[in-house]
């Protein structure tokens, strides 16, 4: 089976398998590391990392030194997704870089205000796979400028900025649209979905082309974490 999650340098590939992504924004933040182990052990594919600033978003999570922490503290090799929900990604890139990130999402609503096609440019230049983010509100056409530079693109199916929100079934035209795009040009980006997701959701985002689900209170706080990282897959 083709390896999902292929380290910087080389392409991702998707439609190879469900991809379960828990957002650490859920776990117990008093013992961050033991989470972050307990995630992986427990059949996560990657740990998704919600960074926000209070600006782009009406929320505080934390910044890069976080990051680098669970970097440390996570097992060996773990492939770690930041998400970054903040005005100046581009201003702020270098510091997730030395953070160990192996994904880095900045959203297409900075477009105009920040150069995504800098940003994009420098998240792989800096060792990273590149990827855009898009909110509910916002049309996903947004996107067709940048189809061709991404690895991932992150449909949001909440609103950003906190937790415990009712998936958005609509956001699933987004991901068909998205996956007809890349049949249709060859476009080789993975499509993951974030927010509301649990075992209910996964086969209708499967079925609509996505590719990696980000799983909070559904993972961290589920009784077996196991079974429902299993589930979900």
């Amino acid at each position: 089976m083709p390896i999902f999650f292929i380290l910087s340098g080389s392409p991702l590939c998707y439609n190879t398998r469900m991809l379960i992504a828990p957002s650490m924004l859920a776990c117990d933040f008093s013992q961050i590391g033991y989470e972050a182990n307990r995630a992986i052990n427990a059949g996560a594919d990657w740990l998704h990392l919600d960074v926000m600033d209070g600006s782009f978003v009406d929320n505080i999570s934390f910044g890069p030194d976080i990051c680098g922490v669970i970097r440390k503290a996570a097992p060996a090799g773990a492939f770690l997704d930041a998400h970054l929900m903040i005005d100046e990604p581009l201003h702020y890139l270098p510091r997730f870089l030395k953070a160990g990130m192996d994904m880095i999402s900045v959203h297409v609503e900075r477009e105009g205000a920040v150069d995504l096609h800098a940003t994009l440019a420098a998240i792989r230049e800096g060792g990273a796979q590149a990827a855009l983010a898009l909110n509910p509100a916002t049309p996903v056409e947004r996107l067709l400028p940048y189809l061709s530079e991404l690895d991932m693109i992150l449909v949001m199916s909440v609103v950003p900025g906190f937790g415990g929100q009712s998936f958005m079934h609509d956001m699933l035209n987004k991901v068909r649209f998205l996956d007809e795009q890349r049949k249709q040009h060859g476009y080789k980006f993975i499509i993951q979905m974030d927010g509301g997701i649990g075992t209910p959701q996964a086969p209708l985002c499967r079925e609509a082309g996505a590719d990696c689900l980000v799983a909070g209170s559904s993972t961290f706080c589920a009784p077996d974490m196991a079974a429902a990282i299993a589930s979900m897959k």
